[in-house]
């Protein structure tokens, strides 16, 4: 198998899948997740596990943490240290392979743009030949910022984005499109079973508060009753999906035989202005609103239209902007032997 790393199952572990190469339901699934002591990645390990799954997490914590994965204690989970920008094997039966692994806040992919781009060349390069290899459904997780600074909105699946690829954001998007490329390539050419689910804004408990992204950050400067700090005039806008609805839309789409990006999001659309005024008035601080020059290549809207998750999966969100940060605020505040956010 080459001078890659290797992990090795212990005797006896079964499999699930039958003699016709598919994952049969009835038995418990091995679920590879790239990225999963991150946000969104632990949050699918956990939701994967709760299903009767077995989960591999793959996580060299770059930008992870092992206090996202602390609570896990099972023997249907283990965690690997492995840096996927190298080869690497897995000498188990795999069904399931959620490609999560990336920096993914503007924070982490300026500060390691190298390793950026080389987890979505490399990295992906490596976890498809996994999945070819097992024969296993493959999941990339790519963004809505393969559309860069949006000439179309909101944002369809067949639109092909507007990206500086020489501009400082251009690591992560340039990153995620190859990503995309080499999935479908993948898919064509090796007949691996592919999706990509093109995610848009995400939030929620676990989300670090210096990541740098909208959400952790005002509601970090408003529970510290410190000035909410807004890019530009912040008439900019988002539109924020809350972790429980997109990994079970994440779930959805890899359980699907689709090979097309789908987007998951929340299309609601509010201006990054509108969300400072609902953290201050939930969070009942006295912040007051300070503006900062806009980051080069800072994207004017973002929306999903999300016609063909609703057509193909049934999916829609079903936490609104207001419930999903009083659920994020709980976990903020809660005592830590209640902490969801450890």
């Amino acid at each position: 198998m080459g001078g890659g790393r290797q992990w090795t199952a212990p005797r006896g572990t079964p499999a699930a899948v039958g003699a016709c190469g598919r994952v049969d339901c009835a038995l418990m699934a091995t679920c590879l997740v790239t990225g999963g002591a991150g946000f969104l990645g632990s949050h699918l390990c956990d939701e994967l596990l709760s299903r009767g799954n077995r989960v591999i997490c793959v996580d060299n914590l770059a930008t992870g943490s092992l206090a996202n994965i602390e609570h896990i204690r099972t023997d249907s989970f283990v965690h690997l240290s492995l840096d996927i920008i190298e080869p690497y094997f897995v000498d188990q039966q795999v069904d399931f392979v959620y490609h999560l692994a990336s920096p993914a806040s503007p924070i982490d992919y300026l500060r390691l743009p190298l390793h950026t781009l080389k987890v979505g060349s490399y990295g992906t390069h490596h976890t498809l030949g996994l999945a070819k290899q097992h024969r296993a459904r493959f999941l990339t997780a790519s963004t809505s910022e393969v559309y860069g600074d949006p000439q179309v909105h909101p944002q369809p699946e067949s639109y092909w984005g507007h990206v500086n690829p020489i501009g400082p954001r251009g690591v992560y998007d340039e990153a995620k499109r190859y990503a995309e490329a080499l999935t479908m390539a993948y898919h064509r050419q090796q007949g691996v079973d592919t999706a990509i689910v093109r995610i848009f804004n995400t939030y929620g408990p676990r989300m670090r508060p210096h990541d740098g992204r909208a959400i952790p950050t005002f509601l970090r400067q408003a529970l510290e009753n410190r000035p909410i700090t807004v890019f530009g005039d912040g008439s900019q806008t988002r539109s924020f999906c809350y972790v429980e609805d997109l990994i079970r839309g994440i779930i959805l789409l890899a359980e699907s035989g689709f090979h097309q990006p789908v987007n998951i999001g929340n299309p609601d659309e509010f201006t990054l202005l509108e969300l400072a005024g609902i953290v201050i008035e939930l969070t009942g601080a006295k912040s007051e609103i300070v503006f900062e020059a806009l980051p080069t290549d800072d994207p004017q809207v973002r929306q999903p239209d999300i016609s063909l998750a609703g057509e193909l999966l049934s999916w829609s969100p079903a936490i609104d902007l207001r419930e999903g940060l009083k659920r994020t605020l709980a976990a903020l505040t809660a005592p830590d032997t209640e902490r969801l956010d450890r």
